[in-house]
């Protein structure tokens, strides 16, 4: 096996590698020589520098896998890559201890003025009295986001004996008790309680600018905020006015919405302006919250350890794309994937209660299958919705045992109306959701059990779900709001289990229905529910 190191790493990292492969590492090349030579070796490890893109990927002839050391692969085209066979890994786990540490960091310096006094004492000025800071002791500190990195900063700030409170509705209760902190159901409540706040969510369409004016105003006058996650999930132009006119006390971030290069070659300058520059009760750092020499070693010898891995044809638990299987146990089970993944979706755009537990029971030929890769496609699925975009068919069952969720799996040869059923039960504080699908011949994959409800659904891109009241006309008259508004269906069902209950109407539609479209379903007399579900 040989491989190319393209990017620094660190040298246990490299040691790790040459104890089992041939490797050569050459840094600083161009793309040219670095196409030049791909086609010699067997696995590639870049950082964030290196463009593996289509025209490069169009020359590795042998490469079988792709290693990221770090996290983002903005600079890996996967999609390519997976066409190719190639498998990409990267290493989101190695650095959340250094993440979470300087994130405490930052807030002790926002407590206590550090970096301001550091300025004015190498100014000559020592005085004390406009330095004057607060305890973090049985101050209320709240967490934006309990994932992996949150629930370490959390845990760290139980031992100041702080009062420690977080929002995150993606998280079960239980995770909550084990680290000792308590649940807020809204960011609306967290926000006016809390003296510290703090970030560390992924940055999703529903997390981007989700603290702004509005969030600032319910913040005290004290409140201190640090932001060690993404950039763009603060408002900057929101933030530079809540420091500005006093709505908050101050703030501290180590990212930035649009960051400057922070490698910059020798004589190499750069012209970078941010408004928050200008302000002095803001701590900003560069982007340093993976930038220790434990992090490092563990990026290295972690992505080591990967590429390896993979290159034996192990399961990789942080492998970006879909691993290798059996070409003639893909076709047979690739249709089962595609289903489990499209029923994993429904969930969360159907239900936003935290879920405790998964119950997932294969019956019939399902039972007989590699029940596991099946069970990681629903996964996929359904974190899709929740977590950051690196959620893939091999992690999958790591990340949802770090939101909380335990996954249990069963067969039954028995299966009474299908050649093959699988039912997902979904649990959550209220009870449970269920799900149901099979797929008919080699590729028609169906959904046939939502909530309670027997149906026959095609889960193609755009399904209208509606709860209504059994009565006549509602087919008519949906039918006519969606008419109205150019939206063509393309198939519907409906199912009731009693007449004159609630029924369930399942409308294929080609293209998404607008928000007030969906408002206007809502508000027709008789209708219970209704959603959209995008595949």
């Amino acid at each position: 096996m040989k491989i190319l190191v393209a990017e620094r790493i660190s040298d246990k990292g490299i040691e790790y590698l040459k104890q089992n492969a041939y490797v050569d590492v050459i840094l600083g090349m161009s793309k040219e020589e670095l196409k030049a030579i791909i086609k010699d070796y067997d696995a590639l490890i870049v950082r964030s520098t290196v463009r593996v893109d289509k025209e490069l990927l169009s020359s590795a002839g042998m490469l079988k896998v792709i290693g990221r050391a770090g996290n983002g692969t903005d600079n890996i085209d996967i999609n390519e890559a997976t066409k190719q066979g190639i498998i990409v890994v990267n290493t989101p786990d190695s650095n959340s201890t250094s993440a979470a540490e300087h994130t405490i960091g930052l807030i002790l310096a926002c407590a206590r003025n550090i970096s301001k006094a550091d300025g004015m004492v190498r100014m000559g000025d020592f005085r004390r009295n406009n330095l004057k800071g607060v305890e973090l002791y049985k101050k209320t500190v709240g967490i934006i986001g309990l994932g992996r990195i949150g629930s370490i900063v959390a845990s760290r700030l139980n031992a100041f004996k702080m009062r420690v409170i977080a929002y995150d509705p993606y998280i079960s209760d239980e995770k909550f008790k084990k680290l000792g902190v308590e649940k807020i159901d809204t960011l609306d409540e967290m926000l006016p309680q809390c003296d510290f706040i703090t970030i560390h969510t992924p940055k999703t369409a529903e997390t981007k600018g989700m603290i702004s004016y509005d969030e600032f105003k319910k913040m005290k006058k004290s409140a201190r905020i640090v932001n060690c996650a993404r950039g763009g999930l603060i408002d900057e132009k929101a933030l530079k006015w809540a420091l500005t006119e006093g709505i908050i006390h101050c703030a501290a971030t180590d990212v930035l919405e649009v960051e400057p290069k922070y490698d910059l070659k020798e004589g190499e300058t750069q012209d970078y302006k941010n408004d928050l520059l200008e302000l002095d009760n803001i701590i900003i750092t560069p982007h340093i919250g993976a930038s220790t020499n434990e992090a490092q070693d563990n990026v290295g010898i972690t992505v080591a350890k990967e590429v390896l891995e993979a290159l034996n044809g192990d399961v990789v638990e942080n492998a970006i794309n879909m691993p290798c299987l059996q070409k003639d146990e893909l076709q047979n089970i690739k249709p089962f994937m595609l289903l489990m993944e499209k029923m994993g979706v429904l969930y969360y755009q159907l239900c936003k209660d935290a879920v405790n537990k998964i119950e997932i029971i294969y019956s019939g030929q399902s039972a007989d299958m590699n029940i596991r890769m099946l069970t990681l496609s629903y996964l996929k699925g359904f974190l899709s919705n929740i977590a950051d975009n690196n959620i893939n068919y091999v992690n999958s069952l790591y990340a949802a045992k770090e939101f909380g969720i335990d996954v249990v799996e069963s067969t039954s040869s028995v299966c009474e109306d299908y050649s093959s059923f699988i039912k997902v039960k979904v649990y959550n504080k209220h009870g449970h959701k269920s799900f149901g699908g099979t797929v008919f011949g080699a590729n028609d994959i169906r959904i046939t059990y939502i909530s309670g409800y027997y149906i026959d659904v095609v889960p193609e891109k755009y399904l209208l779900l509606i709860n209504n009241k059994d009565m006549p006309g509602f087919v008519g008259r949906i039918g006519t709001i969606l008419g109205n508004a150019d939206i063509n269906i393309a198939t519907m069902r409906v199912s009731r289990n009693k007449k004159g209950d609630v029924a369930l109407m399942a409308i294929n539609v080609d293209d998404i229905v607008p928000e007030d479209v969906m408002d206007g379903i809502r508000r027709m007399d008789g209708i219970v529910k209704a959603n959209l579900v995008v595949f």
